[in-house]
């Protein structure tokens, strides 16, 4: 039995998108690109066409008809686009086709005729591969009869394909259907789905692949950013357990830590996660594993969930930490944020872009459980399994910390997260003599022995310090927890 084989692809150039569509839109085909009001579909439409002729060498024809010329060129000036410059350069015809329904009354029957000579000329005087039509409703207005608009639907869509042009058509979506007409999701070999909700009062922005001819492609909802950048899709279900296992050590900035973990530290590209009721140092033993991979020369991401970093940086120095240094330097970048200002989905979109731009080998989310605020338990773990993912088949290592209410709940409110983590410290704090003492324990680190003391620290102004005094390389007390 021979291999199966797709259908040729063009890539978009979106990050994301041709992950989910293993490789892009298919080439030589109509797409169609349908959703409601303010969904992204124009920017989805010329971020394709306009990364194609910037990054593919392949010459674009973009026909609108909504908005003119100047008021396009405008709106994609904001993300870097300079369609004039394209223009000037023969490798981009941006053309903006006005019709009016009273007209067409006036004049009578109405067809594509005009439409495809129109095409035509624009593709062949620059020798164009691609092309958007923007959007699909206002092409139509003038057809009132649904035999005639679904005739010169399948002819628009057909006469596209037998010109071989890789096609991205934009369509509004109907109240029942896919479409206000219903028909141009049947007619596409590809059909792309984008819808903004609001949910409690936070916005999302979702996209999915709903059919793909010959080409095996990702079925879920995937949530996408819009930004300063353009749009980016997070590829959320395309990550499986496929990550490598280093056998490489970091330092946890504790010296008596690193000796708790048989005296090397945490794996390379594994998962921590510091566990604990307010006041017990979670922050401060972050800040040691940030400083630690600093000073080794790497780059490190830091993402802020309840402090600004101006208010970390004058914290930390209290317990002999400078971040400053590594800031300047450009080994060390904070990423602070509300949990409340976006959804999860956003969140998640967003710190996977910032470790795609930054490219950091170590990362910290402080506290992850700030983000209970906008999702149930259910909803930050999934999450969670998504960033993990992630970071993992990067070999990036990855420090959570997370806040629980009380010593009672300790081990049940991180159940949750806690089988996502490769190592597992838990930090608590009791009464003894009318003075709070904190404690420290390991209580599983994946594939390395490991102490399972409760061990003593104090927070003084040169640091954590371990007073049992674990020494490195002392191996009694260790157990195997894999």
């Amino acid at each position: 039995m021979s291999a199966a084989r797709e259908i040729e692809k063009s890539p978009t150039g979106i990050q994301g998108l041709d992950e989910i569509t293993n490789g892009g839109v298919p080439k030589g085909r109509p797409t169609l690109v349908c959703g409601g009001a303010g969904s992204g579909k124009t920017l989805l439409a010329a971020s394709f066409l306009l990364n194609g002729v910037i990054q593919y060498g392949e010459p674009g024809v973009l026909m609108t008809f909504e908005e003119t010329s100047d008021e396009l060129t405008g709106d994609l000036a904001s993300l870097g686009y300079d369609l004039p410059k394209l223009v000037a350069e023969d490798k981009l015809v941006v053309d903006y086709v006005r019709v009016e329904r009273a007209e067409i009354e006036e004049t009578g029957e109405y067809d594509l005729e005009g439409l495809f000579v129109r095409i035509e000329h624009a593709v062949s005087s620059i020798g164009a591969r691609r092309i958007v039509l923007d959007t699909i409703e206002s092409l139509f207005a003038g057809l009132s009869n649904p035999g005639i608009l679904r005739a010169e639907l399948r002819r628009l869509f057909r006469w596209l394909k037998d010109k071989g042009l890789t096609a991205v058509i934009t369509g509004e979506r109907g109240d029942i259907g896919l479409t206000r007409q219903g028909l141009e999701e049947y007619v596409s070999d590809a059909v792309i789905l984008l819808d903004h909700r609001v949910v409690d009062q936070v916005s999302t922005r979702r996209l999915r692949i709903v059919k793909y001819r010959g080409s095996h492609h990702g079925t879920n909802e995937y949530p996408f950013l819009i930004d300063r950048d353009g749009l980016s899709v997070l590829p959320v279900t395309s990550l499986g357990l496929t990550h490598p296992a280093l056998n490489d050590r970091v330092s946890s900035g504790v010296a008596d830590l690193d000796a708790m973990l048989s005296g090397k530290g945490y794996y390379r590209g594994s998962t921590i996660l510091l566990s604990g009721t307010a006041g017990t140092g979670k922050t401060s033993l972050a800040a040691h594993f940030v400083d630690a991979a600093c000073r080794r020369g790497e780059r490190c991401l830091y993402f802020l969930f309840e402090e600004s970093p101006v208010q970390l940086m004058r914290n930390m120095r209290s317990i002999g930490i400078d971040f400053e240094p590594w800031v300047k330097s450009g080994l060390l970048q904070f990423h602070a944020d509300r949990p409340s200002r976006f959804g999860l989905e956003t969140h998640l979109a967003g710190m996977q872009r910032a470790v795609h731009r930054f490219k950091p080998t170590v990362t910290v989310t402080d506290p992850v459980t700030n983000l209970l605020t906008v999702g149930t338990q259910a909803d930050v773990r999934s999450m969670l399994t998504r960033i993990i993912d992630y970071l993992k088949l990067a070999t990036i290592t990855g420090l959570f910390t997370s806040l629980t209410p009380g010593r009672t709940e300790l081990e049940e409110t991180d159940a949750g997260i806690s089988s996502l983590m490769d190592t597992w410290i838990v930090l608590t704090v009791n009464e003894v003599d009318r003075k709070r003492r904190r404690w420290l324990s390991v209580l599983k680190s994946r594939g390395m022995a490991h102490s399972h003391e409760v061990v003593e620290y104090m927070l003084t102004d040169q640091g954590m310090q371990l007073l049992d005094g674990f020494e490195a390389g002392r191996t009694a007390n260790l157990s195997t927890k894999v």
